[in-house]
């Protein structure tokens, strides 16, 4: 790979340079130049994770499920109550 001064690079590809490094920057640029990208809040699959959820569900461990998958108790309380109808 040659030289390349990261100064000259479009702030969004300089942030991820400074990240993750060049070679990232230049796959992401490859990948996805010319499109307009957004990246969902989650990071997993809510559909996935509602099973997984449900599956995983003792009957205690609303809590511990919460923390797990970074969603509120409220939340858990209502998939898991979805699940039964």
């Amino acid at each position: 790979m040659g030289q390349y001064d990261i100064n000259l690079f479009h702030k969004v590809y300089r942030e991820i340079s400074e990240e993750l490094g060049i070679e990232a920057a230049l796959v992401i640029h490859q990948m996805f130049k010319g499109t307009q990208v957004s990246f969902p809040i989650r990071f997993l699959d809510t559909k996935c994770v509602k099973e997984m959820i449900v599956k995983e569900y003792d009957g205690t461990n609303i809590k511990a499920l919460a923390k797990k998958y970074d969603y509120s108790e409220k939340s858990i309380r209502r998939i898991i109550k979805g699940s039964i109808k």
